[in-house]
């Protein structure tokens, strides 16, 4: 009989997209079974999405409601599901991710004596908040960290972050392989399988004329994901280069992270920022890029950028934990100081005058520092190893 093992996160579209194809790799050695939200957050009974991963990544799943805010009582409500759960199924392992899903799971598996409680931190938001809140959050992190087994950074920096705070013991920390949660999948995100008639008809379909220097932003369009400092460094560049573009595939979160006003009168009056919405399939659009720009403010290990970098396209980043584990500056992008639009605007400046010199950084290359470091079955097999090493 296989050992069960547990995977759980707060949303299904993260156990699904985020860890897609993982649970289905892990099923050949385990008993998997995903526990994740139903669709439509914490009030919903549509277990559509959740039934859907489940089947796509052969493995039993259970929904069991969980937000993203704080909420007291449904949380007290899933912490008790959740128990209820582990003290049934008995799983050797029980491995949560997102802050919401690590947070209740731990505890839950703690209280119910699971052998092995495993946390895979990709990304601090509590780092963006002060005060009392703050205060709060620090607490409930502590929490899920005592009550883990071990606590997997998904970032070298995101690990000396969480020594830097004190948030638990350095012995519980350990980075598997050179970072990521889940890797990339190379063999999908690969600019050969887009040919040159397909890709014009796309950005003739966008209004982007077949001399234009594209810049493109995948993610949630809010604050923290630095698109402010974006929209006014893209708003000045395009004064003194009508030939580029922005493109921003992706949607707001106004009621959780609003971007400032002033970005959205850029965003509304300059008809060379292009807004798609968010998108299943983001790939074309990266095919008809020519830089990502990703100057987020945190991270834990940020998938957009190795996408990008896996369909060849060089990356303009912030410093920050993830970021500048994935970017080698000059070799496959370059890297800039948080929240610093003057920056931004300077080394978007600098890829167009390189580009238009020829001097633009080798898109095999770029492609080649992916596949060789964060392939998926690279990062799968890495996290097996540690499975398997438990006793």
């Amino acid at each position: 009989m296989k050992p069960k093992l547990i995977r759980i996160t707060t949303i299904p579209a993260s156990l699904g997209g985020l860890l897609r194809g993982q649970l289905k790799f892990m099923s050949d050695h385990y008993e998997v079974i995903g526990i994740s939200s139903a669709k439509g957050g914490a009030n919903s009974t549509d277990i559509d999405v959740l039934e859907f991963v489940g089947e796509k990544e052969n493995s039993r799943v259970i929904p069991v409601a969980m937000t993203r805010k704080i909420t007291p009582v449904q949380d007290l409500r899933a912490l008790w599901k959740l128990y209820r759960i582990f003290r049934r199924e008995k799983p050797f392992i029980v491995h949560t991710h997102t802050p919401k899903a690590g947070t209740l799971g731990m505890v839950a598996a703690y209280f119910a004596r699971v052998p092995h409680r495993l946390h895979t931190i990709a990304g601090l938001p509590l780092l963006e908040v002060l005060g009392a809140k703050r205060s709060l959050l620090n607490i409930v992190e502590k929490i899920t960290y005592f009550c883990a087994t071990g606590i997997y950074p998904n970032s070298f920096g995101l690990r000396d972050i969480i020594v830097q705070h004190k948030f638990t013991t350095p012995k519980k920390l350990k980075v598997i392989g050179n970072g990521s949660s889940n890797g990339v999948d190379t063999k999908l995100y690969d600019p050969s399988l887009f040919d040159a008639k397909a890709k014009e008809s796309l950005r003739t379909e966008l209004g982007i004329g077949p001399s234009d220097f594209v810049f493109i932003f995948v993610g949630r369009l809010v604050t923290d994901k630095g698109i402010n400092e974006l929209a006014l460094a893209f708003d000045r560049l395009n004064t003194e280069f009508k030939n580029t573009k922005l493109l921003l595939v992706g949607s707001p979160e106004e009621d959780l992270d609003p971007l400032l006003p002033a970005t959205e009168e850029i965003m509304e009056g300059n008809k060379d920022i292009i807004a798609v919405g968010s998108k299943s399939n983001v790939r074309p659009y990266y095919a008809i890029a020519d830089m990502l720009t990703f100057p987020s403010y945190r991270e834990g290990f940020p998938n957009v950028v190795m996408e990008a970098g896996s369909m060849g396209l060089p990356s303009i980043v912030s410093d920050i934990n993830g970021c500048n584990e994935i970017i080698i500056e000059n070799q496959n992008g370059h890297i800039i100081p948080v929240k610093d639009a003057e920056k931004l605007y300077q080394r978007m400046k600098l890829a167009i005058l390189s580009f238009e010199k020829g001097e633009a950084l080798k898109k095999e290359v770029i492609r080649e520092l992916i596949v060789t470091r964060f392939s998926r079955p690279i990062i799968w097999e890495k996290i097996l190893k540690e499975y398997q090493s438990l006793s």
